[in-house]
C-alpha cells in the first residue's frame, strides 16, 4: 500500500511538471520525407504492457539499462541518453558512451528517477521489461512514449529483442554471430586448460557470504556453467538457483579447484570488513584453491552489470588470462 501512494505521489508530480513545461516536443503529426518516399512520423510497437505508439525517427531516446545501451550501440542504434549508476558502473562503459555521443544521466540505484527522466526531456524511453511494473510504467509514460522491452535475460535476448524494435535485425544478427564465435572460441580454450577442474564463484557481502549456483539465464552463471560448459563443485551442482548464502564453516567442503572471488559492489555500501574476515579465516585457507593460488579477484560490474556485446567479451578475455597459463 505504502509503495503505491508513493508511486501515486510521484505520478501526481510527474503530471503537474509535464503539464507547467513550456518544451517544444514534435507532435508526431508531420511526416519524414525520404526522396519519394514518405516514412510515417510514427508507429505502434508490442511491449510488456501491450502497444504502444513512438516516433518512428526518435530525437531524444533515453534509455533506462546501461546494458541495452550498450548492446544498441553495437547494432548501430545510439541513443542520445542513458541513465546510470556511477558505483557499479563498468570502467569500459563510460568510455563507450562518450565515443558515441551519449549523454550520461546519474541516477540512485533502486529509485523511481522521475524527476531526472523529466528533466531530460526524452522523446522515447526504453526500460527493461523486466524491472518495471505498471505503477511506474504509466508515470513514464506520462513524460514520453515508454517501451518496456520484452525479453529474457540474456544477451541473446535482449539484442534480438532490440533489434526489432529498431528494425536492426540484421545488425543484430551479425553482432550475434561475432558474440558466440567468441563464446565457443574461449570454451575451447578455457576446456583444453583446466578440463574438468571445478570452478567456484564466492561473492562477498555486507554482512553475507554467497556462491554463485547454475541458475540458467542469470548473470555469470548462465555464461560460467551453461555457456562455457565449465565445472561447478559438487557441493553445488543441485543449486539451481542464482546465489545460495552459506557460512565460511562450509568452505573446506566445497572442492573448488579455482575461486573467483566478487568482493560485491552496489552504491553506499561497503563489503570490506567481510572481505578481511573471509581473508583471516582458517576455514578459508583451507581450501586446495587457497593454498595453491588459484584464487582471482571478480568485479560484479564486470561480470553482472557488465553483461552485454562488449562487456561478455571482456569478462571471456579476463577467464582465459586467469586460467589458460
Amino acid at each position: 500500500m505504502r509503495k503505491t501512494v508513493q508511486y501515486t505521489l510521484l505520478l501526481l508530480f510527474v503530471l503537474t511538471l509535464a503539464a507547467c513545461s513550456t518544451a517544444s516536443k514534435d507532435n508526431g503529426s508531420e511526416a519524414k520525407v525520404n526522396g519519394n518516399e514518405t516514412e510515417p512520423a510514427t508507429r505502434v510497437v508490442k511491449d510488456v504492457f501491450g502497444e504502444v505508439t513512438i516516433p518512428t525517427q526518435p530525437k531524444n531516446l533515453l534509455v533506462l539499462s546501461s546494458s541495452y545501451a550498450e548492446n544498441l550501440i553495437q547494432i548501430g542504434v545510439a541513443p542520445n541518453m542513458v541513465t546510470i549508476v556511477k558505483e557499479i558502473e563498468p570502467e569500459y562503459r563510460p568510455k563507450l558512451f562518450n565515443e558515441h555521443n551519449v549523454k550520461m544521466i546519474p541516477t540512485q540505484q533502486y529509485a523511481e528517477n522521475l524527476e531526472v527522466i523529466l528533466e531530460a526531456a526524452p522523446d522515447l524511453i526504453v526500460a527493461q521489461g523486466a524491472a518495471i511494473d505498471a505503477v511506474k510504467y504509466e508515470a513514464l509514460s506520462k513524460i514520453a512514449p515508454t517501451v518496456a522491452v520484452e525479453a529474457g535475460v540474456s544477451t541473446d535476448e535482449i539484442v534480438v529483442a532490440l533489434g526489432e524494435l529498431f528494425n536492426k535485425e540484421k545488425e543484430a544478427e551479425l553482432a550475434l554471430t561475432k558474440y558466440r564465435e567468441k563464446i565457443e572460441d574461449t570454451k575451447e580454450k578455457l576446456h583444453n586448460a583446466i578440463g574438468d577442474e571445478k570452478i567456484l564463484v564466492l561473492r562477498v557481502e555486507q554482512k553475507q557470504y554467497r556462491v554463485l549456483g547454475t541458475e540458467k539465464g542469470s548473470p555469470g552463471s548462465d555464461m560460467l556453467y551453461t555457456q562455457l560448459g565449465l565445472n561447478i563443485p559438487t557441493m553445488l551442482k543441485d543449486s539451481d538457483t542464482w546465489f545460495t548464502p552459506i557460512s565460511l564453516e562450509v568452505l573446506p567442503g566445497i572442492d573448488a579447484d579455482h575461486i573467483f572471488v566478487e568482493q560485491r559492489q552496489m552504491q553506499n555500501y561497503s563489503s570490506e570488513q567481510s572481505m578481511k574476515d573471509l581473508e583471516n579465516s582458517p576455514m578459508w585457507k583451507t581450501m586446495a584453491a587457497v593454498k595453491a593460488g588459484h584464487v582471482y579477484p571478480l568485479k560484479t560490474a564486470d561480470y553482472v552489470v557488465g553483461e552485454g556485446l562488449v562487456g561478455s567479451p571482456l569478462f571471456l578475455d579476463y577467464l582465459v588470462e586467469k586460467l589458460v597459463r
